[in-house]
């Protein structure tokens, strides 16, 4: 807790204020301890006994007040830091569910090619930053998505980028990082050519002689992760402070990190040890070290800032890449996806001794077909282990993404307490695209969030960055307005399946907690939880629609500690 000053954190300056002036003394009779008052606000808690508030006290870690202006001013006093939160706006912590934050560090230091409206202004960005190259270096970025742009809507190739990295092997994924291009140096360095065949799992995709053309999917993106240079671990460590930073500027006060490598567990334990976690970090670790996950079971933090509890496992690819396992055809292709980027024998002993253990399994599925493959195994594992064997009844497993669910397997979600982890913002993006892929009748229980809502079921919304921007105001916006960003939408794009206010609130809070097992330690704004709060310079529970994108994170709290103040 902050008993000093000042105090600098990430290069800012936070001045303390004195308690004094509120008229109270450290000697006063019912003066009642404190680190920390927020008052003259609107509060929301996300704890629906008391769903909003005026003032809240924190004591060390912990909230140990909720409640009006005029009850706090016993805790305005001692040495409390008092902070008049007036034209601001104070929620319980804001937590995103799904996201890598690594990538999000790494982002910062690589080509970006986020937001770039056309295909000839990303292949002019991918070449001026590869004119910086030196040769027989890869060329690496990410972030391009072919349904922004307004001239042609397609994938990249290797034609697109050849004549300007002919001694430079090239490496760039698509925002949904399932899917990448690569150039001609790069295939004729991982030996691939038309007689190659698709690993399981993946595809390289082709010209119609057979040649792989640049574009690859899942699993066919592994042999060339393969031959890139190994990073350092100091370069590793820079990428998840430099993520802890642009997070908590944001306003998250938790991200669920959905394939965290034990080395970055490493990483960042030694970053928590040195007092630099800007928020806290939930983590599954990626199937692939799944042996050692089960051995070294789960790890967290005494003062629950870092918290390893699952494994993360890949079933399909990307509705955009046309990834995604479909029951049917694509409207617009002559295929219905793949999956087995982890195959059922692989999983099923995984999940038994998951079972066991006690520990947390996520999955990435989002077509429809994955979707049900993955209930049918769930519940074939469910069966097979005798519940006398389970660690814990109380699953909490997840699927990531879950995008395309059918009625009849929405239901299954419930009857096998399945929790669905959803990005708000895939849908207003996918739905540009979704019509093409999909088909009126898919499109009806597409990102079919208040369905799932209606069931009873609890969203985790999180943003899947760096595959989407990772800002909170957007996957709030999206969850209530299914909108694009310019406020229109189009034919198919169900706003029915759109959420209240209330509802994207718990996605963003309390629902997490609960995902995580930690709904009685945080979450929500209520007395004896940790003190985590995002404060925003606008209401977005009131604000209209358009305005939540304006709106600005002025302040993010983590367990009592400021770590992100504006100006």
């Amino acid at each position: 807790m902050i008993n000093h000053p000042f105090r600098t954190l990430f290069g800012v300056l936070i001045v303390i204020s004195s308690n004094c002036a509120f008229g109270q003394s450290a000697q006063t009779a019912d003066c009642q301890a404190a680190d920390l008052v927020l008052h003259n606000t609107r509060i929301y808690t996300a704890n629906d006994n008391q769903w909003t508030a005026e003032a809240v006290a924190v004591l060390g870690e912990r909230i140990v007040f909720v409640g009006n202006n005029d009850a706090v001013g016993r805790y305005m006093c001692g040495q409390a830091e008092v902070i008049d939160m007036s034209g601001n706006t104070v929620f319980a912590g804001f937590t995103d569910s799904h996201q890598h934050l690594e990538g999000v560090g790494r982002r910062t230091k690589t080509l970006s090619l986020f937001g770039i409206p056309t295909l000839a202004d990303t292949v002019a960005a991918i070449e001026e930053w590869a004119s910086d190259i030196p040769a027989g270096n890869w060329v690496q970025g990410r972030g391009w998505i072919e349904r922004e742009w307004t001239d042609e809507r397609r994938f990249l190739n290797k034609y697109d980028v050849d004549a300007f990295t002919q001694n430079k092997p090239l490496f760039m994924p698509r925002a949904d990082g399932v899917s990448a291009l690569v150039n001609s140096r790069a295939l004729e360095l991982a030996g691939i050519t038309r007689d190659t065949p698709d690993p399981e799992g993946g595809r390289f995709e082709r010209d119609l002689d057979g040649t792989p053309n640049g574009y690859v999917l899942a699993n066919a993106m592994n042999v060339f992760r393969d031959l890139i240079p190994a990073e350092t671990d100091a370069y590793l460590k820079d990428n998840l402070l430099r993520g802890l930073q642009e997070n908590a500027a944001l306003g998250w006060t938790q991200t669920q990190d959905a394939g965290m490598s034990y080395r970055l567990v490493d990483l960042i334990k030694e970053i928590h040890a040195e007092g630099d976690m800007a928020h806290r970090v939930y983590a599954a670790i990626p199937v692939q070290e799944a042996s050692t996950m089960l051995q070294r079971s789960r790890e967290t933090t005494s003062d629950n800032m870092f918290d390893v509890r699952g494994i993360k496992v890949f079933i399909d690819g990307t509705l955009g890449s046309r990834g995604a396992a479909l029951l049917e055809n694509y409207s617009d292709a002559d295929h219905n996806g793949f999956m087995n980027r982890t195959t059922k024998e692989e999983l099923m002993p995984i999940l038994y001794a998951a079972l066991r253990q006690g520990v947390q399994i996520e999955t990435h599925v989002i077509g429809d077909r994955a979707v049900r493959s993955l209930l049918d195994w769930y519940e074939e594992a469910y069966n097979e282990v005798p519940r006398s064997e389970w660690a814990r009844t109380d699953l909490r497993w997840r699927m990531e993404h879950a995008q395309i669910i059918p009625p009849r397997d929405q239901q299954r979600f419930v009857e096998l307490g399945v929790i669905p982890s959803m990005q708000p913002s895939h849908g207003i993006g996918d739905l540009n695209f979704a019509p093409d892929r999909l088909g009126p009748d898919r499109l009806s229980y597409a990102y079919p969030w208040q369905q799932l809502v209606d069931r009873g079921l609890m969203i985790l919304a999180g943003s899947d960055a760096p595959v989407e921007a990772g800002d909170p105001r957007i996957e709030f916006y999206a969850a209530v307005a299914r909108k694009r960003l310019d406020g229109t939408s189009g034919p198919g794009w169900h706003p029915e399946l759109a959420v209240s206010r209330d509802t994207a609130l718990k996605m963003l809070t309390i629902w997490p907690a609960h995902g995580a097992f930690q709904e009685e330690l945080r979450g929500s704004v209520e007395v004896g939880k940790y003190a985590d709060f995002t404060v925003f310079n606008r209401d977005l529970m009131t604000i209209p629609e358009s305005e939540i994108l304006t709106s600005e994170n002025v302040m993010t709290i983590v367990g009592g500690n400021i770590t992100y103040r504006q100006n």
